[in-house]
């Protein structure tokens, strides 16, 4: 295990299975795939596990995986049948997902363990781009119902003490979905949330982080962009853990899918 603090990490995994996928879908994410694939050399060792916070996991109470071998779950519709085939076999981490309901309980938040989830593809397909070779430990955690920003802040600080433990803790998402609007059209909206998320994390200390993104609809154009807010939220646990670290946006691209503006972001004081 590392003596390195980890960062911490917000980013976009993309549409469905694209890494598997051939033709324009997968090609739309060209940048994408470069950002995740220079993971590993930015976080600058290997994590001793990766805290995995999904955007496709929502249970009445934050709930960690901790099956020692996660089978898949192919948590889309309508793409091409090899897709659904599949693997990332890393392995779980049990102690790991222990670990996280306690500091979770410390802090007063209720946890819960789920022995039978599976990787879903806000975990399996970043994971699969920046660490092919499917070695570190993988747990997911899930969002919790309500989707209250608050309640996702404190889990992130909560867990802030992996960090100090070889633990990577990424929250999966996407800066915009709203997947009716994933065309042209939506590209000023996108633009103008991508910007107010980017002015609110960057340079920003921990509770002015907070502060803002506790009114996140107040941002423009914030329920166009995200209708339903799950993609957001892994944020919220990601800027609750990171605490005062400097945010930089580690992917940028104004015209993803030929269409949005989408950012991720890094939290480190590393470098």
């Amino acid at each position: 295990m590392s003596n390195l603090r980890m960062p911490v990490y917000y980013l976009a995994h993309g549409g469905g299975p694209w890494p598997w996928m051939s033709g324009p879908h997968h090609d739309a994410h060209a940048l994408l795939a470069q950002s995740l694939r220079e993971l590993p050399a930015q976080v600058g060792t290997t994590p001793a596990a990766v805290l995995m916070v999904s955007a496709h996991w929502e249970a009445p109470q934050f709930t960690t995986s901790s099956h020692p071998r996660p089978p898949m779950l192919y948590d889309y519709y309508g793409f091409p049948p090899n897709t659904y085939e599949v693997q990332y076999p890393a392995p779980g981490h049990p102690a790991l997902a222990a670990r996280v309901q306690a500091l979770l309980g410390d802090a007063g938040i209720a946890a819960a363990q789920d022995a039978e989830r599976g990787f879903d593809h806000a975990t399996f397909v970043p994971m699969a781009v920046a660490w092919p070779d499917a070695s570190v430990p993988v747990v997911q955690l899930s969002l919790k119902d309500g989707l209250d920003p608050e309640a996702h802040l404190a889990a992130g600080r909560a867990l802030a003490p992996l960090r100090d433990e070889g633990v990577l803790i990424i929250g999966s998402g996407l800066s915009y979905h709203n997947l009716r609007l994933l065309r042209p059209e939506g590209y000023e909206a996108s633009a103008a949330f991508d910007q107010w998320l980017t002015d609110t994390l960057i340079g920003k200390t921990a509770a002015e982080r907070a502060a803002a993104l506790t009114q996140w609809t107040s941002a423009p154009s914030a329920r166009v962009v995200h209708p339903r807010e799950e993609h957001l939220l892994p944020l919220m646990v990601a800027a609750g853990a990171a605490g005062d670290d400097a945010a930089r946006r580690s992917y940028h691209e104004p015209r993803f899918m030929g269409a949005v503006t989408v950012s991720s972001f890094r939290f480190s004081n590393n470098r």
